[in-house]
């Protein structure tokens, strides 16, 4: 069980499973034009996908700069999403 967390194993389902779990989710709001707008739903998603993917780099004993790519694109996509929130919350 050890080998498969600390491996990355479960970690690549779970990124496997977010992806797959956005492709839904776009199509349903394609088809029926209900649920969450591509706009609201890929910035929240995007910043949680690049935290694990730094999270998979450092577990793969990546080179740091990968590292520090993922975080840069999670903080870039978590304001994104923050500053359309602030705007629809005033």
């Amino acid at each position: 069980m050890a080998g498969f967390v600390g491996g990355g194993l479960l970690l690549d389902l779970v990124i496997g499973f977010t992806l797959l779990e956005v492709v839904v989710l776009l199509l349903y709001h394609r088809a029926t034009g209900r649920g969450i707008a591509p706009a609201r739903l890929l910035p929240n998603v995007a910043a949680g996908l690049c935290l694990m993917l730094g999270l998979r780099a450092a577990l793969g004993q990546a080179h740091w700069s990968w590292i520090l790519l993922a975080l840069a694109g999670s903080g870039l996509a978590h304001a994104i999403d923050l500053r359309a929130r602030w705007g629809r919350a005033a």
